[in-house]
């Protein structure tokens, strides 16, 4: 399996030569030359596998770099009960990823596929740790130090961190919107002492940070001479990650490969449904991937209509479901590319317009009919509409959602189809934005023992202006 830019630079590099690189040296996101095709028969026989076994069947596709016996350890290594129950002694702990199915409506069965049982109560722990646990391993091969440098909306950089804390090799330079996070998330990451980490508040928004990250590693030189790799969802390895956890939902949903299945995804930079769109590119099933937003309905507003304008800082809401509060979708790179027929000077041509006249409008162009092809929907979810849901959610099925879950159900609702399963991809657990469940229900949702009074904890960030000359610095000050 080798892999290009979708920039249109055309060097075919292998997955452990991409994993700790990040960005490809003309700006662009690495993508597979091809996707692996997995037949009907194929996937039947996934059936009753483990979650670290249906991993490696999924991974060694597009990492035949790494030695099947290596990778199906790193499978088994990360994807155990002990890291996925998060004290829990239910099916969470076995499953890895169990169905929640909640009832009948609109004519068909709608469950929640629960991804939140890592070690940080958020989905982006499905791809972390066994990120850190891949980073570890091409580090020690290559006898290489890594200095990680990334960007948050809320729960990639506490995944992150988890997942790098004590890795031999690694440092970890994450930065975070300052007062846009919930404290909850806040405390998560700021209350780690490992030596390791590294947390910077930007005063800015998200996509300030991510600019910064993006700046850094286009910065070749530096890059190279400073060991940058990246942990947002830029990096392919997390990606192809996120991928495995569709075909766990639609196996544990079905019977047969006969049978189709829709996903909803809350999605703010478009990596957690990118992961959707590959697996369908794979040959599962999918009946439609439906795209949920919040107020930041940059995504909602392409799919919709065809034109995608990217909103500046000032035009960026912040809202009850922060990790979602992006215009500036990363990932959305990888559908185009894919979508525009792999056409990597255009697609760089497209994203220079971005940079230059805040987005592109196919609006009336014969492409758009494809965007209906590969199955995707959208819709926009509002403050009053999560909490809403929430109420709706916990009253009629006794469960509590945390805010990007509701968004997500909110949508999902809209675009139910008789005899097709809807599975709304949870994000977190709702104790992260404790205080917009309390708002909406009257009281605190329960918290694993592992983060009572977490906020209480003495914590260590440094402050920024959204400087790259500045955060350059920083790490080299700190990178010996």
């Amino acid at each position: 399996m080798k892999y290009v830019s979708t920039r249109g630079d055309t060097a075919q590099l292998s997955f452990l030569e991409i994993l700790l690189a990040g960005l490809a040296p003309d700006g662009g996101l690495y993508m597979p030359v091809a996707y692996p095709q997995i037949s009907k028969s194929t996937l039947d026989s996934w059936r009753g596998l483990s979650y670290a076994d249906l991993a490696f069947e999924i991974l060694q596709l597009f990492s035949d770099d790494i030695p099947a016996q290596d990778l199906r350890e790193l499978t088994h290594k990360t994807y155990t009960s002990k890291v996925y129950c998060n004290g829990r002694q239910d099916d969470a702990a076995s499953d890895i990823t169990p169905i929640h199915w909640l009832g009948e409506e609109g004519g068909t069965s709608i469950g929640l596929l629960s991804l939140s049982n890592g070690p940080t109560l958020a989905f982006k722990d499905m791809a972390m740790q066994l990120l850190g646990n891949l980073f570890e391993y091409a580090l020690a091969k290559q006898n290489r130090e890594l200095n990680i440098l990334g960007a948050t909306s809320g729960d990639t950089g506490s995944a992150a961190e988890y997942a790098m804390r004590g890795k031999k090799g690694i440092r970890v330079f994450m930065l975070s919107p300052e007062g846009k996070m919930s404290a909850f998330q806040c405390a998560q990451m700021y209350s780690l002492q490992d030596p390791n980490i590294f947390n910077i508040a930007i005063k800015g928004v998200f996509d300030d940070a991510q600019d910064m990250v993006k700046a850094v590693s286009n910065d070749l030189e530096f890059k190279s001479t400073h060991k940058i790799g990246t942990v947002n969802s830029i990096n392919w390895a997390r990606v192809v990650a996120q991928v495995v956890y569709y075909f766990a939902g639609y196996l544990r949903a079905t019977k047969t490969s006969e049978e189709k299945v829709s996903f909803c995804v809350p999605s703010g930079n478009f990596g957690n449904v990118c992961a959707g769109h590959i697996a369908r590119m794979m040959g599962l099933p999918i009946q439609k991937l439906v795209v949920a937003t919040n107020e930041n309905d940059v995504l909602d507003e392409f799919f919709k209509t065809g034109h995608y304008r990217a909103r500046k800082a000032a035009e960026t809401f912040h809202t009850s479901s922060p990790s979602m509060d992006i215009s500036k979708a990363s990932n959305f790179e990888r559908f185009v590319f894919d979508w525009l027929g792999r056409d990597g000077q255009l697609v760089k041509d497209l994203f220079a317009k971005v940079e230059t006249e805040g987005g592109f409008d196919y609006s009336n162009h014969p492409a758009r009919q494809k965007i209906q092809d590969y199955g995707f929907v959208s819709g926009k979810s509002t403050h009053e509409n999560r909490l809403e849901t929430i109420k709706q959610v916990s009253r009629k099925y006794g469960v509590v959602v945390d805010t990007h879950t509701a968004d997500g159900m909110q949508v999902a609702r809209q675009n139910l189809e008789p005899g097709i399963k809807m599975l709304v991809l949870e994000t977190a657990l709702p104790v992260k934005f404790s205080e917009t469940i309390e708002l909406a229900l009257g009281f605190k949702p329960d918290r694993p023992k592992a983060f009572i009074n977490i906020e209480k904890l003495p914590q260590r960030v440094f402050a920024m202006n959204p400087d790259v000359q500045a955060i350059k610095n920083f790490i080299v000050g700190n990178a010996k």
